[in-house]
């Protein structure tokens, strides 16, 4: 991504500014430590563009720009500096063969390097396989999900700071489903980091 593509982005930056806005979306429904999110996304826009080249052609280098980037900043926030492990949201696996790749794996990936977190793909597994839910309501989307994700060896997580990481906020469903599974753990506290949020 070269610099003047960067300035052309729409930063969200919550982990500076205005973080409750990812918290609000969260609240009532599950506890989480901070949320964040790098963009803004806007259909039509440069984010969106930006996304869909990763999931849908391929472009793996995307996510990696994006964690290195969004690590850089974590790493100079104080309360990002517990992190002990990150998580990305699993995609089913008939859903990862025909992607051939998690979208969110390279951008976890970085971000645990610039946290010197542990990354963690094996203890949260999607059981389901859901249509794509981009063109679904709020409510469509906490249904299809709501079941949808299990943990395995959660000893692992006992007493961590973990940071789950997804591609876009839109109504947080797919996020909650995933809370709601790891909440259970012992000790356990969750943060959120994403691309990009919607608005």
């Amino acid at each position: 991504m070269c610099t003047s593509c960067r300035h052309k982005l729409p930063l969200g930056n919550f982990h500076k500014v205005n973080a409750k806005k990812i918290e609000k979306v969260f609240y009532g429904r599950v506890k989480i430590e901070n949320a964040t999110s790098l963009l803004v996304f806007e259909k039509d826009g440069l984010v969106q563009n930006l996304i869909h080249n990763l999931k849908y052609r391929g472009r793996e280098e995307i996510g990696k720009e994006l964690g290195i980037w969004l690590g850089q900043e974590l790493a100079q926030s104080t309360v990002y500096q517990n992190i002990d492990t990150i998580i990305p949201v699993p995609l089913h696996p008939r859903r990862l063969k025909e992607r051939g790749f998690n979208q969110v794996e390279e951008f976890g990936k970085e971000i645990a390097k610039k946290l010197n977190a542990e990354y963690i793909d094996f203890v949260l597994k999607k059981n389901s396989y859901n249509q794509k839910q981009s063109k679904n309501s709020r409510l469509t989307r906490w249904k299809n999900t709501s079941e949808t994700f299990g943990v395995q060896n959660e000893s692992l997580l006992i007493n961590k700071h973990i940071l789950i990481v997804d591609d876009i906020v839109t109504t947080g469903s797919t996020i909650e489903a995933c809370i709601q599974v790891l909440q259970s753990i012992p000790g356990i506290k969750i943060s959120i980091a994403t691309m990009a949020i919607t608005v």
